[in-house]
């Protein structure tokens, strides 16, 4: 098992090109939020914005759109059909797969709710996207019962799943990290198990462990961050499983810092997205 540090990070994240512009640092397409459920939309979509994306794209539930549009600065909020419900509705599907096309990775699942709709996005995304896709929350429960997607996707599929998240899509309590390694090989996907030791399993056989976070993180809106992280390192062109290694760590470390300056029972998420910031000069080009 390798075992994540600063180091480890160090030698994914590049410097970045003096002569690069937006399109250099990717578009990512963030599909998250229903109605009532806005808060891990916006955490998702503001990971990636604090993470360096290029371009932060956030697709949500028409129903959903008036609250995050007015939240949001950075990103570029577009609304798609919700049903009665307030969740993406089937209509949503050939707008989605049109915006996921023209993106350099897609995260879906933050905040989605559970409907027939969301599952048919969910699927359909895994089935059809040209770039790596990050599934998170809702849409790791709508792949319970279409394990078969999963397996088939033509492209990297990175898995955040907590362990009730994991049980109920692999039927596996309490997962080992033989079995997690065993899960991600048989389904050819990249598993981040979230827990007090992060665990990243790669298709290849690959484990990897880690160390940074803390429990001021066990916070409703944390995990959101996390993916809005990974997805933004996939679209800057760094392979999904460095980039769910490294965002881990950099999420746990922004933790980390978080708890020392403001303390474990008062932290939040957004402080960890104020964190970042901070912890990503040392990859600046040059000195300031």
């Amino acid at each position: 098992m390798t075992e994540i540090d600063q180091a480890f990070v160090d030698a994914i994240l590049p410097r970045r090109d003096p002569a690069a512009d937006k399109d250099s640092f990717g578009r990512v397409l963030c599909v998250c939020g229903a109605a009532g459920y806005t808060g891990a939309a916006y955490f998702a979509a503001q990971g990636a914005v604090r993470m360096g994306s290029g371009v932060v794209t956030l697709a949500v539930p028409t129903q959903a759109w008036p609250v995050l549009a007015v939240k949001l600065n950075e990103p570029v909020v577009r609304p798609l059909p919700g049903g009665a419900d307030g969740t993406l509705d089937r209509a949503a599907v050939p707008e989605l797969l049109a915006l996921a096309a023209r993106a350099d990775a897609v995260l879906i699942g933050c905040g989605l709710g559970r409907s027939p709709g969301v599952t048919e996005a969910v699927c359909a995304v895994l089935a059809q996207a040209t770039c790596p896709v990050v599934v998170d929350a809702d849409g790791i429960n709508a792949l319970a019962a279409h394990k078969d997607v999963l397996r088939q996707a033509a492209q990297p599929v990175i898995l955040t799943p907590h362990a009730r998240e994991f049980a109920r899509l692999s039927g596996i309590a309490h997962a080992t990290p033989d079995e997690l390694a065993a899960f991600a090989q048989q389904m050819r996907c990249i598993v981040l198990y979230k827990g007090h030791r992060t665990l990243i399993a790669a298709p290849d056989g690959g484990l990897y462990r880690n160390h940074s976070g803390n429990p001021g993180m066990a916070k409703g809106g944390s995990g959101d961050v996390l993916a809005g992280m990974i997805v933004s390192l996939c679209g800057q062109g760094i392979p999904s499983v460095q980039a769910a290694c490294a965002a881990a760590w950099l999420h746990g470390r922004a933790g980390d810092c978080a708890a020392n300056a403001l303390s474990e029972y008062g932290m939040t998420p957004s402080d960890l997205l104020g964190q970042l910031p901070g912890l990503l000069k040392r990859y600046n080009t040059r000195e300031w």
